[in-house]
C-alpha cells in the first residue's frame, strides 16, 4: 500500500470500488476506532480516578478533553511526537515498577498462585477462544491508526522496518502488565492500606494495573508507573481519533458529499469530525463498563466485515463492487445474526453448540462470517467478471460500471502506483503529487461513483 502511494486505509477501496462504496466500509473502520477509543479512556478513567481518587466519570471526560485537545492543536505532527515521549514512558515505567511490586510483603510468589491466575479453557469453549484469538490476530491489521504511520513512512522498505519493530515492541511492552496482573490476584490486599469497602479490587479488574502500582510500590516508583499507564493510553486515544478524523474527511467528505471542498473546509470539517469521534468515544467508555468487552468488539467488527475486503482488494486483481458489497452484507447477517451483548442484540441465528443458558455462541461465528464474506467477494467478483467480458449478462445490467462506461478521468491502478505520498506532519494534512486525490492536490481527480 505504501509502494503504490496511498493516504488513508480506504483509499485502495474508492478507487476500485467507488466513493460510494468506499463510504459504507468506512462505517466499520469507524467503529473500530471509536469502540478503541472508548474502550482506552474507560481505561485511563480508572487510572486516573486511582491516581488523583476522582470520580470515574470525570476521569474519563478529562482525559478525552485533553487527548482532543492536543490532537486539533497539532493533528499528526504532535500525534508522532508525543507518541515517542509516550512509548519511552510505558518501557522505562512499567518496568520500573514490576520488581518493587513482585518483592512486596504482601504478596505471594506469582509462581506459587498460579492456579489462581492463570486459569483453564474448557473443551467447550474451545471454538470460542480460536475465534477470538483469529479476530485479535487478523482483527489488528485494517486499522487507519496503523496505517497512517505505514503510509507516512518514507520508503516502502521502513513502513516493513516499522512494522516488524513494533511488533516486537507490542511484546515487550506487554510482558509487564502481565506481570502486574499476576501480582495482583497474588496479593493479599487485606494487609494493605486499599479501603476495600470502597474499591473491590476483586470485582472491578480493570483497575487491577493502576492500583497494584499505587499500594505495592514506593510512591516515587508510583508516581513515575501512573504516569506511564496515562502515557500509554493517551497515545492511543489521539491515534484512534486523528484516524477516525481523517478517513471521514478524505474518503467521506471530500470524495462523496464535497468533491471541491477548499483546502480550509476540509481543515474544519477535520477538527469537527475530531472532536465529534471524541464525544462518541466519551459516551461510549462510560456507557460500557468492561474494558475489554470493548476491546474485542472494536476488533470484532473489523475483523469480520473489513478484513477480507482488505485482503481481496490488494491481492486479487478482478474483485469489484459487486462481489463487494455482497460480502458486505453476508458479513453483516452473518456477524449479527449472532447476537452480541455488548450492544444488546439477541441470538436470531443460533449456531451449532448455542448455550441456551448462558446465552452464549461456542461455535467461532465470527470467523465463520469473515470467511464467508471473503468467499463471497471471490465467487461473486470472479464469477461476474467472466460472465460479462462473455457477454453472457448483457452489459447493460453493469450497473455499478465495473465493466463498462468506465470515466475517462478514473484513476488507474497503473497510473496511481507510480505515485508516492508525502506528508505535511505540522500541517496534519496529506501533500501529494497530482493526480493523487489528495485533500492538498492542486489537480482534481475523479474517482470512480
Amino acid at each position: 500500500m505504501r509502494s503504490k502511494g496511498y493516504i488513508t486505509m480506504l483509499d485502495p477501496f474508492q478507487l476500485k470500488y467507488g466513493s460510494r462504496m468506499g463510504g459504507l466500509l468506512f462505517i466499520p473502520a469507524l467503529t473500530g476506532d471509536v469502540f478503541w477509543t472508548a474502550a482506552i479512556l474507560n481505561a485511563l478513567g480508572s487510572t486516573v480516578s486511582v491516581i488523583l481518587d476522582l470520580d470515574m466519570t470525570l476521569s474519563v471526560i478529562v482525559s478525552a478533553c485533553i487527548a482532543v485537545c492536543y490532537t486539533l492543536l497539532g493533528g499528526l505532527y504532535s500525534v508522532a511526537y508525543t507518541d515517542i515521549i509516550q512509548l519511552i514512558c510505558i518501557f522505562f515505567g512499567m518496568w520500573l515498577c514490576v520488581p518493587f511490586a513482585m518483592t512486596n510483603e504482601v504478596v505471594e510468589p506469582i509462581g506459587s498462585t498460579a492456579s489462581e491466575w492463570l486459569g483453564t479453557i474448557e473443551s467447550h469453549q474451545a471454538g470460542l477462544w480460536v475465534d477470538s484469538a483469529l479476530m485479535l490476530i487478523f482483527g489488528g491489521i485494517p486499522w487507519q491508526a496503523y496505517f497512517q504511520r505505514v503510509l507516512s513512512c518514507k520508503t516502502p522498505g521502513k513502513a516493513q522496518i516499522m512494522s516488524f519493530v513494533a511488533a516486537f515492541g507490542c511484546i515487550v511492552m506487554g510482558v509487564p502488565s502481565v506481570l502486574i496482573g499476576a501480582v495482583g490476584a497474588s496479593t493479599n490486599w487485606n494487609a494493605t492500606t486499599l479501603d476495600l469497602e470502597k474499591t473491590d479490587p476483586y470485582r472491578r479488574s480493570s483497575i487491577i494495573l493502576p492500583l497494584v502500582i499505587q499500594y505495592l510500590t514506593p510512591p516515587v516508583v508510583s508516581f513515575i508507573g501512573l504516569g506511564a499507564v496515562s502515557a500509554a493510553v493517551m497515545s492511543s486515544t489521539d491515534s484512534s481519533v486523528l484516524s477516525a478524523s481523517s478517513m471521514f474527511t478524505h474518503n467521506v467528505y471530500k470524495l462523496v458529499f464535497r468533491p471541491r471542498a477548499s483546502k480550509r473546509e476540509l481543515a474544519w470539517v477535520m477538527r469537527a469530525s475530531t472532536v465529534g469521534a471524541g464525544v462518541i468515544a466519551t459516551v461510549l467508555g462510560l456507557s460500557i463498563s468492561s474494558v475489554y468487552k470493548l476491546f474485542v468488539f472494536c476488533s470484532d467488527f473489523v475483523y469480520v466485515v473489513l478484513f477480507p475486503q482488505l485482503l481481496c482488494v490488494i491481492y486479487f486483481s478482478k474483485c469489484n463492487t459487486y462481489g463487494s458489497l455482497l460480502a458486505y452484507i453476508v458479513a453483516l447477517v452473518l456477524r449479527f445474526g449472532g447476537g452480541d451483548h455488548v450492544l444488546g442484540i439477541p441470538a436470531l441465528i443460533k449456531y451449532p453448540y448455542y448455550d441456551e443458558e448462558e446465552e452464549v455462541q461456542l461455535f467461532p461465528y465470527k470467523t465463520l462470517a469473515m470467511l464467508s464474506s471473503l468467499v463471497t467477494i471471490l465467487v461473486v467478483s470472479y464469477s461476474l467478471d467472466y460472465l460479462f467480458k462473455k457477454g453472457t449478462i448483457p452489459k447493460r445490467y453493469d450497473f455499478f460500471h465495473c465493466f463498462v462506461n468506465l470515466p475517462h478521468a478514473k484513476l488507474s491502478q497503473e497510473e496511481h502506483s507510480n505515485h508516492e505520498a508525502n506528508f505535511d506532519l505540522k500541517r496534519c494534512e496529506p501533500v501529494v503529487p497530482s493526480n493523487l486525490g489528495g485533500v492538498c492536490a492542486d489537480e482534481e481527480v475523479t474517482y470512480k461513483d
